[in-house]
């Protein structure tokens, strides 16, 4: 047995054991001789404390807690781009007092210098003029965005948040490997990072004078809602929507901040202002966290293939009408092309020499400084000239790689157009311990430091966003490539004063609601009812059909060909598909890129629920996960149709129960309940149609109180065989009856009467007087006179309710319907 490390020794359990530094490359914790730098030792101790069986239990509650607050990353190299949980390191960086303060004076330098690039480039331009930087390197870039020359942005600055990834070579300097001027993105996930890891680790947190980051996000607030102008819709989060691989955090800062999360079809421009659309007419906004890349912003004067902007935005920008943060084409100052010339530009534009140096870049668009690349190829990285620095490793070739035919190819491509090419210096990074295997290794890492412009200048987060590599490569330091993130734990000198944006239990104002309802997620919520319904009702057909379609009785039979019938105009079934057999049965359950299966609703449900998802229950959101893994054909193929009919079934009640227990009976949720009920009495009128009308046969009763699923209820009151009049008073007049037309009808109505413009004093809208007369005629008619007529007009009703709902509230959110504001 080896003999114990004087770190195991001293610290208490073997999570120590055989840490050792790669050789040439310097720890942050340990020396080269093993021994622990001074700042990290009473948290080694604190940890070492704990024992292995207490520390392992106190990881996984950390895991536990970031599952239940939906902390995700979606990684677009797996199958459709999953999601996976956020990968959090269990141990911090401990960044010393002294370190800080280099690394806070350099950022805060950077940051000016790249806000006074940014007003020359989109201003007068004399860097070009005068020969500081070549054109093309201007020119060249697609984030430089001509339509933006000579706009000066709303407020005077370009930057608002600013971030510097850095590492730390092996003699101990920090060294820039990138800016981050676009949008800069992993401050919400720094903040779940402190959040998840003090509340694992209290005792090593409080043992230590640790910086908190709320001061940062509490300025850093308050310099953008000045912004904002009173009776607007406030700061808004522009995001990209739920595919962005950090859309968690889009609306995780959003809660945190107290701000707006908005895409681009929630804007519209009117009279070159920006309005968000709400439930209740278009609200103002002229203050955004822009986390939307600029060239998508605006599909009129920028990128005429986006999606996910909104037309004007630039013409509303150019007549000063709204600020972002960062202003549109901000994006420019992150070229690697750029990082060959930091040091002449701090000095002309500051007269200074750079606090923190780039990583050496030659741009190759330079015949001097493309021979010098190519004529030491071996020792450098060649990248793309006008991506962000701060882009993908797998777009970067390093010399010392490349095979003959490869390299040759690269040569003859930097000789031909070396303006689109960089060389750059191989850095070896410092590390830092990361938990493995029960025990601590040394990975490389970078660190993401945030600076803020505030009225007093720039203040820089006491902390920032690690990312670890999974392996010894530093070329791994990437989210996408399966990497760590870390929390950053900047040491005081002296006591740290408590300090949270969460306010204190006296402080907290007492709300009954949590703001503006956007269209957009008002449409979401309705649609995502609705699929919801459309999918239990498709399976209920099938579970019904499948079941009759063995039996030789010829009513059984002729039941499972009017549901077959049901299914055929559902779209789950093709004309041809009579019969019901296991595999039809299982294609119309699972089948995929065929609109109208089981599984093409739950699809629709849940992206429809990716929009919305900081609105729901994590416990929703996963529950139709599993919903729609029980629905994919690769999950257990071979699967029975009636045993994954009925998990499906249970599935979906138990999403109906969560929404119902869980989620506050506000707005949002009264949108949600109208598109599961109307969708819900459409099913029940198909139903009755089909087998209460048309074919009014025992077996077909029977099976209509089995897809109404009222069976029992029927058996509880009657002790007779199904027979048409008590059962189409059942599904279709009985409004105690969760599952009848009527109680749809009588749900809608109340919640009618409670939508945004429905007052005492307003006049009624078209949607409540279409419920307000389905509820009467439903009242005067009795069970024998309910025919396909009756049954009919019905349906017609419900569809035009849904089309009233939409015009109102979802569809034409042009308008300025109402002035005031409605609160959920």
């Amino acid at each position: 047995m080896a003999a114990p490390t004087r770190s195991e020794g001293l610290f208490g359990f073997g999570f120590m054991e055989g840490y050792r530094p790669l050789a040439g490359v310097r720890d942050e914790m340990a020396g080269e001789d093993g021994a622990i730098r001074p700042h990290w030792r009473v948290f080694l101790s604190t940890l070492g404390l704990l024992g292995q069986e207490e520390a392992e239990q106190r990881f996984e509650q950390m895991a536990q807690r970031l599952q239940a607050t939906g902390a995700t990353y979606r990684v677009f190299d797996t199958p459709g781009g999953r999601e996976r949980p956020w990968p959090v390191s269990r141990l911090p960086l401990l960044m010393s007092p002294g370190d800080w303060r280099e690394i806070c004076a350099g950022v805060v330098q950077r940051a000016r210098m790249q806000e006074a690039l940014l007003q020359d480039l989109y201003g007068p331009q004399t860097l070009i003029a005068d020969g500081v930087l070549p054109a093309s390197i201007v020119a060249g870039s697609p984030e430089f965005l001509r339509p933006l020359v000579g706009v000066r942005p709303r407020g005077g600055k370009f930057l608002r948040l600013y971030a510097a990834d850095l590492g730390r070579g092996p003699d101990g300097r920090w060294w820039v490997m990138a800016d981050r001027t676009q949008g800069p993105s992993g401050a919400g996930y720094a903040l779940e990072n402190r959040l998840a890891l003090s509340a694992a680790l209290p005792e090593a947190f409080g043992a230590l004078d640790v910086h908190r980051l709320a001061g940062f996000f509490q300025r850093f607030r308050e310099s953008l809602a000045a912004l904002a102008e009173p009776g607007g819709a406030g700061v808004c989060v522009l995001t990209p929507g739920p595919l962005n691989e950090t859309y968690f955090e889009h609306a995780y800062l959003a809660r945190y901040l107290g701000f707006l999360l908005v895409e681009g079809e929630d804007l519209a421009v009117r009279d070159d202002k920006v309005f968000v659309r709400t439930v209740a007419g278009l609200r103002g906004a002229d203050a955004f966290i822009r986390r939307l890349d600029a060239d998508f912003a605006d599909p009129l004067e920028l990128n005429a293939q986006s999606r996910i902007g909104a037309p004007g935005l630039v013409r509303a920008a150019r007549a000063g009408n709204v600020t972002f943060a960062n202003a549109l084409g901000s994006g420019l100052a992150e070229s690697r092309a750029l990082l060959g010339f930091h040091g002449a530009l701090a000095r002309r534009l500051l007269g200074e020499e750079l606090r923190l140096p780039n990583v050496a870049t030659w741009w190759c668009g330079q015949g001097e400084a493309r021979d010098a690349v190519i004529a030491q190829l071996s020792a450098l990285a060649i990248a793309p000239a006008f991506s962000p620095a701060s882009s993908s490793y797998t777009d970067v070739q390093v010399g010392a790689e490349l095979d003959g035919p490869r390299r040759a190819r690269l040569i003859e491509a930097l000789t031909r157009r070396g303006v689109d090419y960089v060389g750059q210096e191989i850095v070896s990074l410092s590390t830092m311990p990361v938990w493995s295997e029960g025990r601590l290794t040394p990975r490389p890492f970078q660190i993401r430091v945030y600076a803020a412009a505030t009225e007093d200048g720039w203040i820089v987060m006491p902390g920032g966003f690690c990312r670890a590599a999974n392996s010894a490569d530093a070329r791994a330091i990437s989210m996408q490539m399966g990497g760590l993130s870390a929390d950053v734990w900047v040491l005081s000198e002296g006591p740290v004063a408590p300090e949270s944006l969460l306010p204190a239990e006296g402080d907290i104002e007492v709300k009954r609601h949590v703001g503006a309802l956007t269209s957009r997620a008002a449409d979401n919520l309705f649609w995502f009812g609705r699929y919801l319904e459309r999918a239990e009702a498709t399976i209920r057909l099938i579970r019904a059909g499948h079941a009759r379609e063995a039996l030789n009785d010829r009513d059984e039979r002729a039941v499972s060909a009017a549901i077959s019938a049901l299914l055929i105009g559902r779209g789950a079934l093709t004309p041809h598909d009579t019969l019901l057999n296991r595999k039809v049965a299982l294609a119309a359950l699972v089948g995929s890129g065929q609109v109208g299966t089981a599984a093409d609703s739950v699809a629709a449900a849940r992206r429809a629920a990716s929009h919305v998802r900081e609105r729901l229950a994590t416990d929703v959101i996963s529950t139709v996960d599993e919903l729609a893994d029980t629905l994919d054909p690769a999950v257990r193929p071979r699967s029975d149709p009636q045993e994954r009919a009925d998990r499906a079934l249970r599935l979906l009640a138990a999403i109906a129960g969560l929404i119902g227990e869980n989620m506050a009976q506000l707005t949002g949720w009264r949108f949600l309940e109208m598109g599961r009920r109307i969708e819900r009495g459409l099913a029940t009128l198909d139903f009755v149609r089909a087998l209460g009308v048309d074919h009014a046969s025992g077996a077909s009763l029977s099976a209509l109180l089995e897809l109404g699923d009222s069976s029992i209820t029927y058996a509880q009151r009657y002790f007779i065989a199904p027979a048409r009049r008590p059962v189409l008073d059942l599904l279709m007049l009985d409004d105690n009856n969760p599952r009848a037309c009527a109680f749809q009808i009588r749900k809608l109505g109340e919640m009618a009467r409670q939508m945004p413009g429905e007052g005492a004093d307003e006049s009624a809208s078209l949607a409540r007087r279409l419920v307000e007369r389905l509820s009467a005629e439903m009242i005067a008619i009795e069970a024998d006179s309910v025919d396909a007529g009756f049954v009919a007009r019905v349906r017609a009703a419900l569809l035009e309710l849904s089309d009233a709902l939409s015009e109102r509230y979802l569809v034409n959110r042009n308008r300025l319907a109402f002035s005031y504001r409605v609160d959920e």
